[in-house]
């Protein structure tokens, strides 16, 4: 199938590891411009090298800054448009705030969160819309977690911020239809990443075992018996984000090997 994404211009945040990097290499496997954006200059540098070595596509670029700064999301969003020639899809991105119980944070920390989790993609979109606004549309993904549809223990953080991505996608799906802009909230579950790996050591050393032995413990959770992939996640990112959708928006799935039972 042919996703129509040849040529079109695509920017993915915190995209130099993990699922970002997962989303952008798949992006320029089909022949997208794409623009990586994160913190760590040395980290992007190899990340968009190993992109365009697998995928032999030369128009991936990169940008360095921080995610809860403002001026440095105005500037990625600018570059790509002057990089790319336009942006036809915005993949908000992050890595999680600290795990820890609700007593465990103190306002600073709350600030923290909010700035990265949900302040950061309300300032991306901001940056974007008009550009997508005058070239007749657009598609926007907010990758969170399954912890939109069911928290996870010890992630409070996370659990309540992320459910405000919810709220913002909903609510911008209503204004933005009008202008063929569609936009979803995209949740992974337990996926083999970094972040995974860190969190089921953290929970293994609160309760005495082996990050292996949480692992497995999740695993049996899962009905298909397995972690995912970061290449399985991005694979529905950027259907979402691909002229194959034209009629998806305003919505949360989760890529979770049918781990959430909520409905």
């Amino acid at each position: 199938m042919d996703l129509g994404l040849k040529g079109k211009g695509v920017l993915v945040l915190a995209s130099s590891t993990g699922l970002g990097k997962a989303g952008a290499m798949e992006f320029a496997k089909e022949g997208a411009k794409v623009m990586l954006f994160s913190s760590s200059s040395d980290k992007l540098i190899d990340t968009v090298e190993e992109i365009k070595r697998t995928t032999n596509n030369n128009s991936v670029f990169y940008s360095v800054g921080d995610m809860t700064k403002r001026e440095d999301i105005e500037s990625v969003v600018e570059k790509s448009v002057s990089e790319l020639g336009r942006i036809d899809v915005l993949v908000n991105n992050t890595g999680g705030p600290p795990a820890g119980p609700f007593t465990a944070f103190s306002d600073a920390d709350w600030q923290q969160a909010y700035e990265l989790v949900l302040l950061s993609f309300i300032r991306s979109i901001r940056a974007v819309i008009p550009h997508m606004k005058a070239q007749g549309g657009g598609r926007i993904i907010n990758s969170t977690s399954s912890s939109v549809k069911s928290v996870i223990d010890n992630l409070i953080l996370s659990n309540t911020l992320r459910a405000g991505v919810l709220g913002l996608t909903k609510t911008l799906s209503q204004e933005l239809g009008p202008d063929n802009i569609l936009i979803n909230v995209l949740g992974p579950g337990r996926i083999e990443t970094n972040r995974t790996k860190q969190l089921d050591e953290n929970k293994g050393k609160k309760l005495g075992m082996l990050s292996e032995e949480i692992k497995n413990q999740s695993i049996m959770s899962i009905p298909l018996g397995r972690y995912g992939t970061s290449e399985e996640y991005a694979k529905l990112m950027v259907y979402l984000c691909s002229e194959a959708n034209t009629y998806i928006t305003g919505q949360t799935i989760l890529a979770d090997g049918g781990f959430v039972k909520a409905l």
